[in-house]
């Protein structure tokens, strides 16, 4: 009997060793709700890209772009970090399948995980100025010549 004691107690004591490595064991489940999608920079027309479109308005407006134009936070356009200036873009919010043809003239955004920033102008007629940002995607309709315009 005291044996069989013994045998209890090892059998208890290796369900709860096997217990807690099952529990320690990670989920294959992605926890994280926006995840980021690695994928390559466009540079040639026809290239697309997707991902998460802000705007830019009040502290800019009046000021010069990249590209050296005055910057209307009213009118439309964009900046985009790698395309040549004055590139022509065609950007659709997926949220509302709102279309806007976009010519770039500044660089940005700056903040991580977004692809580009519309003109107050811009994201209104996209209509996502309440929510401040939109899920886009960018193609590419022509590129730019990257010039600096002095005005």
């Amino acid at each position: 009997m005291n044996n069989r004691g013994y045998f209890l107690r090892l059998i208890s004591f290796c369900f709860l060793i096997i217990l807690g490595l099952i529990s320690c064991a990670g989920s294959n489940k992605n926890t994280n709700p926006n995840p980021v999608i690695i994928q390559k920079e466009p540079e040639a027309v026809g290239d697309v890209q997707y991902g998460i479109s802000s705007y830019y308005a009040e502290k800019f407006h009046g000021k010069r772009t990249a590209n050296g134009e005055i910057y209307d936070m009213y009118g439309v356009s964009g900046a985009h970090k790698t395309l040549p200036l004055n590139s022509i873009v065609k950007v659709t919010n997926l949220e509302n399948n709102k279309e806007l043809i976009i010519r770039i003239n500044d660089r940005g955004p700056f903040i991580k995980d977004r692809i580009f920033d519309c003109s107050y102008g811009a994201a209104v007629k996209l209509e996502f100025i309440s929510k401040g940002t939109a899920i886009v995607k960018v193609e590419v309709l022509e590129i730019g010549n990257d010039l600096y315009k002095k005005e």
